[in-house]
């Protein structure tokens, strides 16, 4: 395994669109093995392949009660609606107020190829919509209302 560098927002595969993962192989295990390195490093709660360099629909997300690895996502399903902070490991120091869903279903495949769903509520409903916007080009601070004042961040903490 290996922490692979984190891109900017400046850089410009960040604003491309990927393409599916078709072969689930040793390469793209040593891919997620690294992004999952890479994100408990970074002490982020999801990455996306192209946040590292790689421009394949893939996406690790960290629940709290471990890590799950999306290939090939698709939203399912999303309803309510959250307004709150958002911040990325790709815009380092800066977060932003989003409106997202409360709720968001996903269909993936696992590393193996598996097809699967997982729902989730409030944070990781938001790390879910912020993720696959990265599989299709899009950083938070092309969908954010603004960004939040240094005050509006020390009252957060």
């Amino acid at each position: 395994m290996g922490i692979r560098k984190i891109l900017t927002d400046k850089d410009p595969a960040l604003h491309k669109v990927c393409k599916p993962v078709e072969v689930f192989d040793r390469k793209l295990h040593k891919l997620l093995d690294d992004m999952i390195q890479t994100l408990e490093e970074a002490q982020g709660v999801g990455l996306a392949a192209p946040q590292v360099g790689i421009l394949r629909r893939v996406v690790i997300v960290d629940t709290g009660e471990g890590i799950l690895e999306l290939i090939n996502p698709t939203m399912l399903e999303t309803s309510g609606e959250q307004v709150g902070p958002e911040g990325c490991l790709s815009v380092p120091g800066k977060y932003g107020l989003v409106k997202r869903p409360f709720y968001a279903k996903v269909r993936a495949q696992d590393r193996d190829g598996q097809w699967y769903e997982a729902e989730a509520e409030e944070l990781i409903a938001r790390c879910f919509c912020h993720e696959l916007d990265h599989l299709d080009g899009i950083v938070y601070t092309q969908v954010m209302d603004r960004f939040l004042t240094d005050k509006e961040l020390e009252e957060l903490e």
